[in-house]
């Protein structure tokens, strides 16, 4: 019996959990991002953790259905706690706690193709951003605007508190 694992994502009369993996995935001084035609940002490559799934095994689930690449995980770059509102989307305008584990991959492959989509059905692209001019960029997580020219070689625990998101 084949049964399908759950999301680590959960409404509660306060907000919405959620957990969440997400990829540092660098080449000549670019990183590789997410954007729809929806939102007016970049996003990591990532997603949610399922129930009964480790965290490596689901950022390179992640990785290969966003990019059909095979990444391996090269370690823990960072633990993030971030506190959002979230506007619309699947659980409306909510409050959102969300901890994520964000890993730098490895790859032989620079060639990526993305055939995924958000979780309301709108569909991505992938593009890769200059680490240099990623201050000119709206993105999240936006601590990769200054923690991305230099990896910590220690994993880095981040808290963010966003009044608004865009």
């Amino acid at each position: 019996m084949n049964k399908q694992k759950h999301d680590i994502t959960f409404p509660t009369k306060d907000g919405v959990f959620n957990m969440r993996v997400g990829a540092i995935i660098l080449h000549e001084d670019k990183v590789l991002m997410v954007k729809n035609n929806r939102d007016p940002y970049y996003y990591s490559v990532g997603g949610r953790v399922k129930l009964q799934e480790t965290l490596e095994d689901a950022i390179i689930r992640e990785c290969f259905e966003e990019t059909k690449v095979h990444f391996e995980v090269d370690r823990l770059v960072f633990i993030h706690e971030n506190f959002f509102p979230v506007q619309s989307g699947p659980f409306g305008e909510t409050q959102f706690h969300e901890i994520s584990f964000f890993y730098l991959m490895k790859s032989n492959e620079v060639e990526v193709k993305c055939e995924s989509y958000t979780s309301d059905g709108i569909e991505e692209r992938l593009e890769w951003l200059s680490i240099s001019n990623l201050q000119d960029i709206i993105l999240f997580p936006e601590f990769f605007k200054s923690e991305l020219t230099c990896l910590p070689a220690e994993i880095k625990h981040i808290v963010s508190v966003e009044e608004k998101r865009i």
